[in-house]
């Protein structure tokens, strides 16, 4: 007896190749619904219709066509059970002993944002999936194809003889997954239209890569990133693989260089040329400047002993001035949106460092949301990236602020929210001068900022990312020289604070919105 395929694609790439060499080598009859069966057809492949097999025909505008006994009871017939043979033989149904099924393109259609609801929903497959479930669950009995990467590993094991149940296991594996996916990009889509908030949080992040070890060496840890979306569009350029630590370093000097604009292929002139230096996850060195060089000359020398072996991010392609002094200490990796061959020919050098191509497209379709993982669980808030807007700002003190430190003060507040908490940032022309992270009080956090500062605090702004509590921070940055203060304010002692400022001679300005990151 013929061995049996099953074949029902939407994503008809590789079919033809698989299916001449099912039919002409190995000797398998060939049932096909729809489209497929009439692709073969067009290429002489002998191929049985499936309406020919059920003697049932396609209804409901192609929404029934495989949802049938003669189709399901051979998918799902078991071969070493008599009781199923003998239902097979009472009523003259055929096993199948290889389906071949992938689904309408639903990721494909609501990846447009003008899709609308009718089309996205005539795009939900349902023959497809209760065919490949039934296979994968017999898969003691049925081989089950979902991807045509799997065409050719498949072809091979034939061609070797029998098919290992190991092997037909894997497959059954990688089609659950391939309907779990594609369940969760309904959920999420019809989650989405309907504003819900109140369904349970399901995503589907394939694997990205498995990384050499964790935070730590003893730590497994894997990759798992939507592909071409956010870091899953990552091109790497060199250098060796990236770390666990390396891609959370990365987040964080992305979203905070992200801050001073990000290049868009169709928008290069509105951002000022930044750079961004971390060191776990906090950075020891921000600036802006006329060019990208002069920014991360500016951000290097904020911190030189902290930035050594750091991450730096960049808004803006990287040229060969800027490569040159990139070269010029040891880093980990570089993050930019382009890099221009002759900064690749110099830092080429450097085999060990990580470049990486980040495309601002592709970042600004993901999701906006940030997910930590607790024991048992998941906390997801929405992500803290608001954009500035100094209308909402308010000045508290006698004194307003100059254009030079109102300036300061904008560039401040912009570092201070990509600092851990309790966080101060002091800064003045466009430059971080002192950084103080991760605190158990805010005074404490002021004291490495500003000693960090040194002498560089007098005439500089201090930025808080939480309120003042007390209004000794305001008055150990008075024995610096800060003459300016931003902070969300909010305390019930802001008044103390106010009349501190008020009295030795510092402005001080509210934003309204505090800026934790825990």
């Amino acid at each position: 007896m013929s061995p049996r395929a099953l074949i029902s694609v939407s994503n008809k790439q590789g079919i033809l190749p698989l299916v001449k060499s099912l039919t002409k080598d190995h000797g398998f009859e060939i049932i096909s619904s729809g489209g497929t069966a009439q692709l073969l057809q067009s290429e002489n492949i002998p191929v049985q219709k499936v309406s020919q097999k059920t003697g049932f025909p396609e209804i409901l505008g192609g929404r029934v066509k495989t949802l049938h006994p003669l189709i399901h009871g051979g998918i799902l017939a078991k071969k070493d059970d008599l009781n199923h043979q003998k239902d097979l033989k009472e009523l003259n149904i055929d096993v199948f002993d290889l389906v071949i099924v992938n689904l309408y393109p639903f990721k494909e259609t609501v990846s447009n944002p003008n899709v609308i609801w009718d089309e996205a929903i005539e795009n939900i497959d349902i023959g497809g999936p209760a065919m490949i479930r039934a296979a994968a669950k017999n898969h003691q009995s049925v081989s089950i194809l979902t991807n045509p990467n799997q065409y050719k590993l498949f072809l091979n094991a034939l061609s070797k003889g029998q098919i290992s149940q190991e092997f037909k296991q894997q497959l059954a594996l990688e089609a659950f997954e391939h309907t779990a996916s594609y369940d969760i990009a309904i959920s999420k889509w019809l989650s989405q239209k309907l504003k819900s908030e109140e369904s349970p949080w399901i995503s589907d992040y394939p694997i990205q890569q498995k990384l050499r070890y964790g935070e730590n060496p003893h730590q497994k840890a894997i990759w798992y990133s939507t592909p071409k979306v956010g870091w899953g569009n990552v091109k790497q350029l060199q250098g060796k693989e990236l770390s666990t630590n390396n891609l959370l370093d990365l987040e964080a000097a992305f979203q905070t260089v992200r801050e001073f604009g990000y290049e868009n292929p169709k928008e290069t002139n509105y951002l000022e040329k930044a750079a961004v230096v971390i060191k776990h996850t906090n950075p020891c060195g921000v600036a802006v400047g006329e060019s990208l060089a002069i920014a991360l000359k500016r951000a290097l020398d904020a911190d030189r002993i902290s930035a050594f072996g750091g991450i730096v991010a960049l808004n803006a392609p990287v040229d060969l001035a800027t490569a040159v002094e990139l070269n010029n200490l040891f880093l980990e990796c570089v993050v930019a949106p382009s890099f221009e061959n002759k900064a690749r020919e110099i830092l080429s050098q450097k085999k060990n460092l990580r470049l990486l191509e980040l495309n601002s497209l592709a970042i600004n379709n993901t999701e906006r949301k940030h997910i930590r993982s607790i024991i048992g669980g998941l906390l997801i808030q929405d992500q803290d990236d608001k954009r500035i807007n100094e209308k909402e700002w308010k000045t508290v003190t006698r004194i307003s602020p100059n254009p030079n430190e109102s300036e300061d003060l904008k560039f401040a507040w912009k570092v201070v929210r990509h600092i851990r908490s309790n966080a101060i940032a002091i800064a003045s022309n466009g430059q971080s001068l002192g950084i103080g992270a991760g605190q158990m009080n805010r005074v404490g956090a002021a004291k490495l900022a500003l000693e960090a500062a040194g002498s560089k605090s007098k005439g500089a702004v201090l930025a808080s990312d939480g309120f003042f509590p007390f209004d000794d921070t305001v008055r150990l940055a008075a024995k610096y020289g800060i003459s300016a203060i931003i902070q969300p304010g909010g305390s019930i002692k802001d008044k103390q604070s106010i009349e501190a400022c008020d009295e030795l001679g510092i402005k001080m300005v509210l934003t309204g919105m505090r800026h934790f990151l825990h």
